[in-house]
């Protein structure tokens, strides 16, 4: 997630340059201050104004929802309908507990059959599974075509 992103972006992100074994900087910073200062402090700049120096702020961490596509498939059938934000927070629950489900089960069946690969027909038949009668029929037919028309494009 976030983490390994910050991990990633470590040292260098925040200028700290190549070291050695003792800690000291090493030739990599005294480069990029080399050309800090021939650039007359430009790399500095930040939106018009010096940026102090040290770590860099961090930014709002973003939360991955599914709010946007419930509501555009909420103004696909209800068109003059809204949804507030209690129930839009209690439908984005819903589908993360769904998927939860069908990730678990897929992950089994993978298992089961000593599949090292999820494909597509796993993942049907983990709805067919997870998934109550009728529900699970609409769920495998707009699956299948959601794949069809993936692989046709």
């Amino acid at each position: 997630g976030a983490q390994g992103r910050e991990e990633a972006g470590g040292e260098e992100a925040r200028g700290g340059g190549a070291r050695d074994g003792e800690g000291r900087e090493g030739p990599r910073r005294e480069e990029a201050q080399g050309r800090e200062a021939a650039a007359g402090g430009q790399d500095r700049l930040q939106g018009g104004r010096q940026r102090e120096e040290g770590p860099r702020k961090k930014g709002k961490k973003s939360v991955e929802t599914y709010k946007i596509y419930i509501f555009k498939v909420l103004k696909q059938v209800h068109p003059d309908i809204g949804i507030s934000s209690k129930a839009m927070s209690i439908m984005n629950s819903f589908i993360n507990d769904i998927f939860e489900k069908l990730a678990g089960e897929v992950a089994k069946l993978a298992r089961y059959n000593k599949k090292p690969t999820i494909t597509s027909r796993e993942i049907q038949t983990s709805v067919r599974l997870v998934l109550p009668g009728e529900l699970a029929k609409h769920a495998v037919s707009e699956g299948t075509k959601a794949v069809t028309k993936f692989t046709s494009s």
